[in-house]
C-alpha cells in the first residue's frame, strides 16, 4: 500500500500529476482543486490511495489524509467506485461531504456528476453512522469537529460502558465548549463523563 508520496512535481494535467520519488515518476490521479495547489518543479506531499484492478494499478492523490480517508470510506458504499468517490471530493470539501451525509442533504450530494437522488439516499443510509463526528455550531448548522480527539473520546466512553449514541451526544456537547486551542484528550474525556453522569 502506498500511503503517501513526497517528491518534486514534474508535470500536471487536468486530472493527474506526476511526482518524482527517488528517480521514479509516479502518475497520481487528483481532483482539480488538488492539482491547482501543485507547482511544476516544486516539492509536494500527497496522501495517496492505491486502487488495484485486474488490468491496472491506479494511484489517487489528495491534499491531506482526511480527504484520503473519506475517499476510501465513500467506496464502501454500494455502487461507489474510486472515480465517483474522487468526483465527490472534487465538488465538495471533506467537511461539506460529512455535513451533507450527516444531515441527509441529498440536494448537496446530487450536485456531484454521477450521483442521482437514489444514489445520494444510499450514501446517507450506508455512511451516516460512519462519517465521523459532526458537531452543532453556534448557528445551529452542523460542522465537523476538528482533530482526532472526538474519536478517541467516543471510543473511551463506549469502553467505559456507555452506548455509542450516548458517547456521540457527549462528544458533540464537549465540542461546543472547545474554543481556540483544543485541551488534552484526558481533560475532554473527563468533561464528557461529567456530562454523561448527569444523564444516567
Amino acid at each position: 500500500m502506498i500511503a503517501s508520496v513526497r517528491g518534486t512535481v514534474t508535470a500536471t494535467g487536468p486530472d493527474h500529476a506526476v511526482v518524482e520519488v527517488g528517480g521514479i515518476g509516479l502518475a497520481v490521479q487528483c481532483a482539480p482543486g488538488t492539482i491547482a495547489d501543485l507547482r511544476v518543479g516544486q516539492p509536494a506531499r500527497l496522501a495517496t490511495s492505491l486502487v488495484v484492478r485486474e488490468d491496472s494499478l491506479t494511484l489517487y492523490g489528495f491534499a491531506d489524509d482526511d480527504a484520503k480517508q473519506l475517499f476510501e470510506l465513500l467506496q464502501t458504499a454500494s455502487g461507489v467506485g474510486p472515480r465517483l468517490a474522487q468526483a465527490v471530493l472534487a465538488v465538495h470539501t471533506p467537511d461539506a461531504v460529512r455535513k451533507a451525509i450527516a444531515n441527509a442533504d441529498t440536494a448537496a450530494l446530487t450536485r456531484v456528476p454521477g450521483i442521482g437522488k437514489k444514489g445520494a439516499e444510499r450514501l446517507v443510509l450506508e455512511l451516516r453512522d460512519r462519517v465521523g463526528p459532526v458537531a452543532i455550531g453556534p448557528d445551529g448548522a452542523a460542522g465537523v469537529t476538528a482533530g482526532a480527539w472526538p474519536e478517541q473520546v467516543r471510543q473511551a466512553l463506549v469502553g467505559l460502558g456507555w452506548s455509542a449514541a450516548q458517547a456521540e451526544q457527549a462528544v458533540v456537547a464537549v465540542a461546543e465548549t472547545v474554543d481556540g486551542e483544543t485541551p488534552p484528550v484526558p481533560v475532554l474525556l473527563k468533561q464528557a463523563i461529567r456530562l454523561l453522569g448527569r444523564t444516567r
